[in-house]
């Protein structure tokens, strides 16, 4: 039985009345689960509208009142956590393991938020000038707006709504059309947590909600997460209409293989951080660089055998290594790079094109792939493909390796795997891109650290999560006071200063 979804608006479910609908897929067999609303114009306003009247008694909530919702929701999102998963899992295709990771990623954000009274704390100095005292205020924007991928459908939610609510805002979400179950239960759950009715607003939506979005003028700032051009398009449209924006966009994530490093732990990190999720990743690594011939040989060889071990499964299999794509564009997009690498001249030491699963022939799947000897020039080194393909671009000495990832379009995250610490000290200074791992594969950040990219990965001032979030749903209000006892004092016409 095909669901009808709806969205959540004031408090309550709500029917979709625009007419149009999206299909919810399982990607496991190819079957529609659901059909989603896609909001018009004016289901968008009314919305917006419903946040604005909500938001003005939410901010006047004390922050310690506010962390108590967060406080409440962590606790009902783990006593629901392995259904959650499990759903999560049937709509976008990663594991329930990966999944579990996705919801618990977006937790260590509520936590982080959950510390808003001291995060949101102004400044105070103390006789500035004679009789003189300025202090800080930290306000909440009023309503803001978080449009979500696909690939994280709770953990990029929870790091925008978060620290959003906690600030004091009003929150509206639109999440993506192809995971949407995920986001409407986790706005359940805040309600159920205490947060008042309209606070939080999810509004399932295409183009037309996303322009509706940036164009009202009651909504404040914005975040994306998405491909580079749609980031930037988003950026640039928000900056327009006067609104502040942190916009995410595509990745091209490298990882450097020095001669010294330990290869069985590279190849491992390599198998789970490039294939893992089926590359669905805005931080998978998706290109190795070994350093040197002997290096390079003896990498793809340890590769190739254990890329023959993994193992493709339903997303319900507690066996599997990753499961289907999100959707069956997402396949016939791989394949095409896969196409694309041969045809530009890379080694295809193995081809996972024409992988299917037995009694899942109708499914999302694809199998993985390895190019060899790819070129800076290739199409496959440039553009990101989103998928579980990995290629090595040999690199003849440590300067060549750390050019790779500084002059790459991309500057999201990129690892370096050594047992030097010179090396690793000095590659970590000199590499230019947002997020670093030293041994560490997938270098996100932890909650109370900020994530974020650079160059055409990330577009804004202030990035996710920590410190930099509190200061992206803030505005600073400066106050600065005098009480003078009777003092008659003549106008001044000169710039005052504090000496």
């Amino acid at each position: 039985m095909v669901r009808e979804l709806t969205h959540f608006i004031g408090g309550k479910h709500t029917a979709g009345t625009s007419g149009r609908f999206s299909d919810v897929y399982d990607p496991n067999t190819g079957d529609i689960r659901a059909r989603v609303p896609l909001a018009a114009e004016d289901e968008v306003r009314a919305a917006i509208a419903d946040a604005v009247e909500a938001q003005a008694a939410w901010a006047e909530w004390n922050p310690q009142r506010r962390a108590r919702v967060l406080l409440r929701f962590l606790q009902l999102v783990e006593e629901e956590k392995d259904g959650l998963a499990r759903l999560l899992s049937c709509e976008h295709g990663k594991t329930v393991a990966d999944a579990h990771g996705d919801i618990q990623r977006g937790l260590e954000v509520v936590e982080f938020a959950a510390g808003v009274p001291h995060l949101i704390k102004g400044e105070f100095t103390d006789n500035a000038g004679t009789g003189i005292d300025v202090h800080s205020l930290r306000s909440p924007l009023g309503v803001v707006a978080g449009i979500t991928p696909f690939n994280f459908p709770a953990m990029i939610p929870l790091w925008q709504a978060a620290p959003a609510l906690a600030c004091g805002n009003a929150f509206v979400l639109k999440p993506s059309e192809r995971d949407p179950s995920v986001p409407l239960r986790l706005a359940e759950l805040f309600l159920e947590a205490g947060l008042p009715p309209g606070v939080l607003n999810v509004v399932n939506g295409d183009k037309e909600a996303v322009d509706t979005l940036l164009e009202d003028p009651r909504v404040q700032a914005l975040g994306f997460v998405g491909s580079t051009p749609i980031a930037a398009h988003i950026y640039a449209a928000a900056a327009a209409h006067g609104k502040r924006a942190q916009c995410f966009g595509g990745a091209k994530n490298h990882m450097i293989v020095m001669p010294d490093a330990d290869l069985d732990q590279a190849v491992e990190a390599l198998i789970g951080a490039g294939y893992g999720s089926a590359g669905e990743r805005c931080m998978a690594i998706s290109v190795a660089v070994p350093v040197g011939e002997e290096t390079a040989d003896a990498l793809v060889a340890a590769l190739k055998e254990r890329i023959a071990t993994l193992r493709i499964g339903r997303s319900d299999d507690p066996d599997a290594d990753f499961g289907p794509l999100v959707s069956r564009d997402a396949v016939q997009r791989v394949r095409r790079y896969v196409d694309i690498g041969v045809t530009e001249g890379a080694e295809l030491v193995v081809d996972g094109r024409d992988f299917t699963l037995a009694g899942h022939e109708d499914g999302f799947f694809t199998g993985a792939s390895l190019f060899d000897r790819v070129t800076p020039a290739m199409r496959v080194y440039r553009e990101e493909i989103f998928g579980p393909v990995l290629s090595v671009v040999r690199a003849a000495d440590y300067e060549e390796a750390l050019r790779l990832p500084s002059e790459h379009p991309y500057g999201n995250g990129v690892a370096i795997f050594t047992r030097d610490g010179d090396t690793a000290r000095d590659f970590a200074r000199r590499v230019n891109t947002g997020m670093i791992g030293v041994n560490v594969p997938i270098p996100v950040p932890v909650a109370y650290h900020t994530f974020g990219g650079w160059k055409r990965s990330g577009f804004g001032d202030l990035n996710q999560h920590g410190p930099d979030s509190i200061r992206f749903y803030t505005r600073t209000k400066t106050v600065t006071s005098r009480w003078p006892s009777g003092i008659k004092e003549n106008a001044s016409f000169t710039m005052p200063t504090m000496g």
